[in-house]
Parts: C-alpha cells; structure tokens; sequence
C-alpha cells in the first residue's frame, strides 16, 4: 500500500488514512486526470516549458483529456509529434482499473474498479428511458456505519483523489462510448470546442451515492465535480448532479456555496432513538440540527428541492406515526422537500427486512396527502448487489485468486469460440 498520511477529519473513526491529492505512480509519471487546467500548466511549466508553452499544451491537453476523453498522448493531433513523446514520458493519463464489471437483469451495471496502489471500490450505472444515472463513490470505504447500509461494515481505508472519482465519470463514458467523434486533425487550437457533441448521449446525470460519505472527502469531491461541470471539460450541468450526505451538518453549507450541486439527505428516521440507532452520526448532528442546516442550503428552493431518502424498515421506522411525524417536520422548517421512499435492500447478515409493499405504499401516500412528493424508489441492480445499500467490494466476497481463474477461463474460452 502507498504511504499515506495521517490526519484527523470527522467521523466515527479518527484519525484515518487521508490519500494525497495525486496517488504517486511507481514509474515517476504524474497522472494528469483529476487535475485542473491551471495545475497542469505549473507542472508542464515545472517540467521546463515556457510559460506560453505551458499555457498553450495544458489547455490542448485538457480539451483532450476531459472533452474528447483521449488515453494516449499520441491522439492528441494539434500537439507536435515531437511534443508528445516528451508528454508521455513524464505524464500519464489514467482510469481506474476494472476488476470485474456485471450486469444486471434489469440494465444495470457494476464495476469493481481497483487504483493504481491497490485499493478497491464500485461505481454503478443505472439506465432509464428518460436519462441514465451514475452513481460514484468517494471513499474506499465508509467511517459512518449505517446500519442499514453494507458499505458501512467496511472499514474506512482512504479517501479518492479527484482523479479516481472524475475517472469513474471518465470510465463509464468509455464503456458507453459517449466521447465526441470526429477528428482534430488541421483543426486550429482555438477551435469551438462545443461544435463537439455525443451521439445519443446516455449518461445524464451523477449521484455522489456510491462508497463513502462525499462531505468527509469535500476538498477532492468538490475538484473532481468542478471537472464534471466545467464547460471545456466533462460539461455537464450542476442541475444534473446530486450530492448525498448522511448529515455532515458543518460542510453542508459550504457545499451548497462552493459546489453548488443539488442536495440528498439520508434521513431514515423521525425520531432520535431511530435515528441513532439507524445512522450513528444522529448522535454528532441530530435532526433538528441537521433539518436547519437544510433550511439553510444555498440555492434550495421549490424548483430545487431538497431530496430526503428514507429506506423502509419493517416495524422500525415505517408506520403511519412515522410517516405523520415526517411530514410534521419537513413543514415545520418549511423545506422545500422531496421524499425517496427506498424498499430495503437486503444483504447478508443484515439486522433488518424490508417494509411490505402495503406499508411502502401507505406510508407514500400519507405524505402525498400533505403535498410533498413521495415516489417510492424501483429497486434496481439488486441480483449483482448494485442497489442502494448493497455496495461493498467484491474483493472480501470473492477471491482474487478466483477472480483470476475467471478471468484465465474467460479469455480461453475466447481463444477457443
């Protein structure tokens, strides 16, 4: 494992293992993804550019990197040829590796992704007629311990740099094949990078939803999201990306003013007693605390409504009482609200069992009643344990060994077809 360093950040666990910013590669190479246009340019200007030979390959470079999704400096068609050989052998252009990708029955998709030190960790895609979600994880690991949540039996190894979280978005858009086509070629550097479209574009939307609790992690989410928004870059639109946190109450706001993106609540409980016992951190940033601070969220409002997530647990937190005292609070401090009614997915060992469709469909319709959307959430992914609350990695399910095995039949059974 890389040296990592110790630091003290808030959780249940302190102190934990915090990556750097760029995970070091072996061969001395920096890897550029995750990196913004002007850092790039000091380290091609540190490297021995000028600085108007810097300025001018990091923005070519960057329009490469984040807009036509290239992974070799050799398609990069308006640098030099002999600029690029000087690129590649001090910098690197990377993506998470994929350890074993699955479909679902129903669509969905799930990779196991590994980083260049050895960790691991999921992203899930999830398609829909009308747009196709991906959900990104932000830690390798998870320090809150939700009860209901696998992700949260995993210890907390460490934080994603900005590059391994932006190279989800990057990955996936690989894997659908959704960079801009046509070439470069004797195009001049300062073309309209926007006459560059995708065809049928199925990756609409992220949901910081994956591993992790994206607030504890908030400096290389918000640089990885600044990629995914920026108009030179990934380009897509702050509207379409939503960050979920499980109460971090001091960074909320800061988000909202520093991000921008839109806000999803784990709330799971109306009551402290639930609450505590079904996410932990309650006890740090109880509900009134916490229902403040989304009171208080820049930029929320009936057009952007605070999304709160809410998994049904049988004879837990799922009764007409329950779902009364819900509503009671989300107008109470006049939230402008949407609820996700979440089925439980199960897993093994898990302490609780799902709610029956009656009682899902019940407690929807009270908080109908009252005027704020309920929908209650389509379970999906759940035959490759890629619904909510199901992450964790494969690697403590299946051996790597096995894995390898696979892989090895795989690719005979290839040879042999």
């Amino acid at each position: 494992m890389t040296q990592t360093t110790l630091m003290s950040i808030p959780g249940q666990i302190d102190p934990v293992p915090v990556a750097r910013d760029i995970t070091p590669r072996e061969d001395g190479r920096v890897d550029l993804i995750g990196l913004p246009k002007d850092r790039i340019r000091e380290l091609f200007d540190e490297a021995g550019l000028d600085v108007k030979q810097a300025k001018l390959r990091a923005k070519q470079v960057f329009h490469w990197l984040y807009h036509r999704g290239v992974t070799d400096f050799e398609a990069m068609t308006d640098i030099a040829k002999t600029m690029r050989p000087w690129l590649a052998e001090r910098f690197f252009i990377g993506r998470p590796d994929v350890v074993e990708a699955q479909h679902s029955t129903d669509g969905t998709r799930k990779w196991l992704l590994r980083t260049s030190d050895g960790h691991e960790f999921e992203m899930v895609f999830i398609p829909d007629a009308d747009r196709g979600t991906l959900c990104v994880s932000s830690q390798v690991g998870c320090t809150l311990n939700c009860r209901f949540c696998h992700t949260g039996t995993m210890r907390l190894v460490r934080n994603l740099t900005p590059g391994e979280i932006v190279g989800q978005v990057m990955l996936a858009r690989d894997a659908l094949g959704e960079w801009p086509k046509g070439s470069m070629a004797g195009l001049e550097v300062e073309e309209d990078s926007a006459q560059y479209t995708s065809d049928g574009r199925l990756l609409t939307n992220i949901v910081m939803m994956g591993m992790g609790e994206p607030l504890y992690n908030f400096d290389n989410v918000k640089g990885a999201l600044k990629l995914v928004m920026d108009g030179e870059g990934l380009a897509l639109s702050k509207r379409r990306i939503t960050l979920s946190t499980s109460g971090v109450v001091p960074a909320m706001e800061r988000c909202g003013e520093e991000i921008g993106v839109n806000l999803a609540v784990s709330l799971h409980a109306v009551t402290k007693e639930i609450r505590d016992e079904i996410v932990p951190l309650n006890k740090k940033y109880g509900i009134d605390e916490l229902l403040e601070a989304c009171a208080a969220y820049p930029g929320a409002s009936n057009a952007r409504r605070i999304t709160f997530e809410y998994v049904m647990l049988k004879d837990k937190n799922d009764t007409d009482e329950h779902a009364h005292e819900l509503v009671r609070l989300l107008k109470h401090y006049k939230l402008p609200a949407k609820v996700n009614l979440i089925p439980f997915n199960p897993w093994p060992g898990a302490p609780y069992e799902c709610s029956t469709p009656e009682r899902v469909k019940r407690f929807s319709e009270i908080v109908f009643e009252h005027g704020i959307s309920a929908p209650v959430r389509t379970p999906r992914g759940r035959d490759i344990d890629a619904a909510c609350g199901q992450l964790k990695t494969a690697a403590e399910k299946k051996s790597r060994a096995q894995r390898d095995r696979e892989a090895a039949e795989a690719l005979e059974s290839t040879a042999t077809a």
